[in-house]
């Protein structure tokens, strides 16, 4: 990932909620598409095929510009905010889970409950994830060889 300065504020969180995730055993991918027309800020796998979503937010006004997180909801078995640690949690909606993060971390304040997903979501999720961290890795190691990512 770039150097954390040029980075835009969402994507400084979602590096350090990356690397609090990544230390709790799960993979990691930043701006997945789950669906047409959805793009989470960050995705995570678990060891047991758990699905986590956390969507980054910086402000207010972030918070208040996402009209589509509810589409989110069905595609993870926990869904979570991140958001600075000074941020009010009172703005954000309930029965979702919360992280505080900045540019080198995260933790959880608020544990997401768990939804869990459908066994067949469940398996084309997880097999949309490994493409696309397949070809993510394609294209750092042999850059304009991937067609299909």
């Amino acid at each position: 990932m770039r150097d954390p300065v040029q980075l835009q504020p969402g994507q400084r969180l979602a590096r350090g909620v990356c690397r609090h995730l990544t230390a709790r055993g799960l993979a990691c991918l930043t701006e997945f598409t789950p669906a047409r027309g959805l793009r989470v800020d960050v995705i995570a796998l678990g060891k047991r095929g758990e699905v986590w979503i956390v969507e980054c937010k910086s402000s207010r006004a972030d918070l208040r510009a996402d009209r589509k997180w509810q589409g989110y909801l069905e595609w993870c078995d926990r869904y979570f905010w991140a958001v600075p640690p000074d941020f009010d949690a009172d703005l954000l909606p309930e029965g979702c889970g919360i992280l505080h993060a900045d540019d080198f971390g995260a933790e959880v304040a608020l544990m997401a409950p768990e939804h869990p997903l459908p066994p067949a979501r469940r398996k084309a999720l997880t097999r949309a994830f490994a493409q696309a961290a397949a070809w993510r890795w394609q294209a750092l190691a042999d850059p304009g060889s991937v067609a299909g990512g």
